[in-house]
């Protein structure tokens, strides 16, 4: 990320925050920005496209403020409390931007907004399970998918009360009363068996991963709109030649490579060339 494209994200965020995703327009941020309104689509092809810059942003640094909290941790216990600490300061200093994004409802916009949130969703639900075994012991692992719903539920809720209240809370204080809440279910458990079973799991997590990836369908209608707003014929014509190729029986996969090599050397075109290449290799 550029020095320019960190600008407009700061710009992003404030306006977003103090009026609102929808009733906010590009031609605001980039004033704010101190750019033209075409400078700002050779940085972000959209609206919808800095929300996803913006989000991006947000959780690298949360991935960065975590990793500084637990360098010097090896203890999983204090390890998870103090993961859990950096994230909660982190959603408290940017509340504002928060809760005007939730009332909203502005996220998700678009499939890839929505994939992003779906891949992060999954990466900590795997960090959390992961913490839970190395704090409770292998002999918990088959109640590991149980104990970390919970776990996520609590987190969650808790999560709602520091965003819309003006309090100050002691976040360590409430970190280890969560753990310690979590204690008590783990130390009964084993009297019962798993809900949330290994296969169960694996069936729903593989079940979501393929309901949640973008349609080939929506990555089509999306490139075929960054196509006309770049004005040229060249490259219109290689997209129809590249749907009708997609829409045959037997799709021939180098020539809709081929096609997409049209597309390189054009930033607002990556992604969807990315998507469509890769969807092609897997067949």
């Amino acid at each position: 990320m550029n020095e320019k494209e960190m600008q407009i994200i700061e710009v992003g965020m404030r306006l977003f925050a103090s009026k609102g995703f929808s009733t906010t327009s590009v031609q605001e941020i980039a004033t704010e920005s101190g750019i033209s309104k075409g400078a700002f689509y050779l940085h972000f092809k959209s609206k919808d496209d800095l929300l996803l810059g913006i989000l991006q942003y947000h959780f690298d640094m949360i991935s960065s403020a975590i990793r500084e909290e637990i360098k010097d941790i090896q203890d999983p216990r204090e390890k998870l409390i103090r993961e859990q600490m950096a994230v909660y300061s982190h959603f408290i200093t940017h509340r504002d931007l928060l809760v005007m994004l939730a009332k909203e409802q502005a996220i998700p916009r678009n499939e890839t907004v929505k994939q992003l949130i779906f891949e992060k969703q999954m990466s900590t639900h795997q960090n959390y399970r992961k913490n839970i075994i190395e704090i409770y012991g292998p002999e918990i692992e088959p109640f590991s998918w149980d104990i970390t719903i919970i776990l996520e539920g609590i987190i969650k809720s808790y999560m709602g009360i520091l965003l819309f209240s003006t309090q100050n809370f002691d976040l360590r204080s409430l970190t280890e009363y969560m753990l310690n809440r979590l204690d008590s279910i783990v130390k009964d458990i084993h009297t019962d068996k798993p809900f949330f079973t290994k296969e169960k799991a694996e069936t729903v997590l593989s079940n979501m991963l393929f309901s949640e990836q973008p349609k080939l369908a929506t990555v089509l209608k999306d490139l075929e709109e960054e196509v006309e707003k770049l004005g040229s014929d060249e490259l219109a014509v290689t997209f129809q030649v590249l749907k009708e190729e997609i829409g045959k029986e037997n799709p021939r996969v180098p020539v809709i490579q081929g096609m997409l090599s049209n597309f390189s050397g054009y930033p607002s075109l990556n992604s969807y060339r990315e998507f469509i290449s890769q969807y092609f290799s897997d067949k």
